[in-house]
């Protein structure tokens, strides 16, 4: 059970004691961390989202975090398991995509931070809020590999979009903007993967 600052103790002492057990931040998507009462979470809030437009941002900004770091992870185990005739071509195509990917996943965390939350990191948290799942099983084949990076891709550009719309409407134009730009660079990563797919050659 989580002590509580003014309820637990008197003076100094109780001060010192606050916010030393671990807490669990509240709401559908676990990221409201502003109403924990731990003695290093004093000055932080919502900014000037209200609770139910900072409910709405947070749920996709958790969403779209754990999406963007299964994606680095799916692309670094096609890196890794490529072979065959693309094999060059593609293993250094997917580290190139990783790098404009990457950023994506602390500039969303410290978003979410910014606006009074906290980002899940535990793999478990990953997989469930994730629209993109990771391998278990090794995919060698370049084209099965390129077509469902393709489907991935496609699917979490659609989802920037409506989102970008979601948090605009929830009065968060800032986290709308990200989106926007996250969204471009999918989309140009997602025809280059096309492009790829148009050669014959790919088995």
């Amino acid at each position: 059970m989580t002590q509580k600052a003014g309820k637990k103790g008197k003076g100094k002492d109780a001060d010192q004691n606050v916010g030393t057990q671990g807490v669990v931040a509240g709401g559908d998507s676990k990221a409201d961390a502003a109403h924990l009462h731990t003695v290093h979470n004093r000055l932080v809030d919502h900014s000037y989202l209200t609770e139910e437009e900072f409910g709405v941002v947070a749920e996709t900004l958790q969403r779209n975090l754990a999406t963007s770091i299964s994606l680095y992870l799916k692309f670094k185990k096609y890196h890794w398991d490529i072979r065959g005739r693309f094999f060059r071509d593609l293993h250094l195509a997917y580290d190139e995509f990783i790098e404009e990917i990457f950023p994506s996943i602390d500039e969303q965390a410290e978003r979410l931070v910014a606006l009074g939350g906290s980002p899940i990191a535990a793999p478990a948290d990953i997989e469930r809020f994730s629209v993109v799942k990771v391998p278990t099983v090794t995919v060698r084949d370049a084209r099965a590999q390129v077509s469902d990076l393709v489907d991935d891709l496609t699917r979490v550009g659609r989802g920037y979009r409506d989102d970008s719309q979601t948090v605009d409407d929830a009065n968060d134009p800032a986290t709308a903007d990200l989106y926007n730009g996250y969204a471009a660079t999918v989309d140009k990563i997602r025809w280059m993967l096309n492009a790829m797919m148009d050669d014959d050659r790919m088995t």
